[in-house]
């Protein structure tokens, strides 16, 4: 891999529970290429959504290190890693996480506002276009359907124009037909884009389309599978 955008050294981390500790990520490496495609597969409880977390600068290990954009982020303060998030990633999560009291305009907007953005709406208005949601802008995430926030939390994910994508089982929350047009949509904006997308997921669909496939079990990289070109 000639550059990486993402690399991550030696990833271990731990909780204490009751006294007990409590191992979730043991001894994880791996680096990701600019514009790849990575599924992170495991069952529940194989440490996929820590590792997720992790990876993006929203928790930090135990121990090991983390590298994006070319940017150490491990020993950053959180007042550091906010704006360095904010800038560098973008994460879609399967709980949504919208805010009830936003129109969907301005869920989409909020990231761009952060960093004052004077171009936040124009490019709010035209991320809602491109996944059909524009004439319901001015709807509350309560008016819209599971689909449909997941779509605002994707054009969310995007306005600031990320290195990376992170997205943690994107369409857990979701029935069948709305689980399809999701990963139709993610992988479009992949394919238009060249964002580097990082998803931990159970689809079968997803995970055949990706260029590589991390296995976790019991917090360890058991298997990585490359699609053939």
């Amino acid at each position: 891999m000639l550059d990486p955008i993402l690399s991550a050294d030696r990833l271990c981390k731990h909780y204490y529970l009751g006294g007990q500790k409590i191992d979730v990520l043991n001894d994880v490496s791996l680096d990701i290429g600019k514009g790849e495609f990575v599924v992170i597969a495991g069952n529940s409880g194989s440490g996929k959504t820590t590792l997720l977390i992790i990876l993006s600068g929203l928790d930090l290990p135990s121990s090991g290190r983390i590298t994006i954009a070319g940017s150490d982020i491990t020993g950053l303060s959180e007042d550091q890693l906010a704006p360095l998030r904010n800038e560098l990633t973008g994460f879609v999560f399967q709980a949504f996480h919208l805010i009830p009291s936003l129109n969907a305009l301005e869920n989409v907007m909020f990231p761009a506002e952060i960093k004052k953005d004077p171009q936040a709406r124009k490019k709010a208005e035209k991320l809602l276009d491109q996944v059909g949601l524009l004439p319901r802008r001015n709807n509350f995430p309560e008016q819209l359907s599971g689909g449909e926030q997941q779509r605002v939390a994707i054009c969310r994910a995007l306005i600031n124009g990320p290195e990376i994508i992170f997205a943690d089982e994107p369409t857990g929350n979701l029935d069948s037909g709305n689980s399809e047009g999701i990963i139709r949509l993610l992988l479009d904006l992949h394919d238009d884009r060249r964002t580097t997308l990082v998803m931990a997921t159970h689809s079968q669909t997803l995970a055949s389309r990706a260029d590589r496939v991390i296995r976790l079990h019991d917090g360890r990289i058991t298997a990585e599978n490359r699609s053939e070109p």
